[in-house]
């Protein structure tokens, strides 16, 4: 059974996860301006290998944390739906829960454009 307390949680993990979407894109701009600044200034080869290999590890958790993401907005829609079905409509949490819904389709909208 779904409760406020359940939804609240859920709306929290998927604003986590928004944010921690958009700190592994920043990083993924940062990494990749650093490695083409080492390859311009011709680093050790050495030292250029393990950069990309920091930018690829970068690169890679972004597909992760989307999946994570999808999961989440799944759970949270369930969550808010059962709470609707047993007349929980009104609240703080369900006004919120509504906004983060809504915030993370636009990051998938973004995402997919």
């Amino acid at each position: 059974m779904a409760t406020l307390k359940s939804l609240k949680i859920k709306t929290g993990t998927c604003k986590r996860i928004v944010k921690e979407l958009h700190s592994y894109e920043k990083e993924v701009e940062r990494e990749a301006a650093k490695t083409a600044d080492m390859k311009e200034k011709g680093a050790d080869p050495y030292d250029l290998k393990q950069q990309e290999n920091v930018l690829a590890e970068s690169r890679m958790m972004i597909p992760d944390c989307r999946k994570r993401l999808e999961a989440s907005l799944e759970d949270l829609k369930g969550i808010l739906s059962e709470l609707e079905d047993s007349d929980e409509k009104a609240g703080p949490e369900v006004a919120d829960a509504r906004n983060t819904i809504v915030e993370v389709e636009k990051v998938f909208e973004t995402i997919e454009a």
